[in-house]
């Protein structure tokens, strides 16, 4: 079993920061790629960015590349974003997510068996 546990939220200015973390336990966090995905009111989960398991490869959605950044320090077994020039439409509950399969990575939310409570991200303009 794996917990995924965010925190970080809150509310942020337009052209502000927030940073978000990520704690998980109960496997080999190194193993695995790590994703933070989100969902506005009224829409679908999204994808926001991911990190593979050594961190050389990162992946973003268009929305936020430039702006935002993910990363990871294994020995804490936390992954972080940090969010940057934020916009009002960032404004979403922020979960963060491990996939079932070791040494893949992968942005596809299909795959991701293991998700945090979610973070309630709220920017206002």
């Amino acid at each position: 079993q794996v917990q995924l546990v965010e925190s970080g939220g809150g509310l942020g200015q337009t052209g502000g920061s927030l940073r978000l973390s990520c704690a998980a336990s109960g496997r080999t966090f190194s193993s695995y790629t790590m994703s933070w995905f989100r969902q506005a009111p009224g829409k679908e989960r999204e994808f926001v960015a991911a990190i593979s398991r050594n961190s050389d490869v990162t992946s973003y959605a268009d929305s936020v590349k430039g702006r935002f950044t993910i990363s990871r320090d294994n020995a804490k077994n936390t992954v972080y974003l940090q969010m940057n020039r934020l916009k009002p439409e960032d404004t979403a509950v922020y979960s963060c997510a491990a996939p079932g399969r070791a040494y893949y990575f992968t942005i596809d939310m299909k795959e991701y068996n293991y998700w945090g409570q979610g973070t309630q991200v709220t920017v206002s303009s």
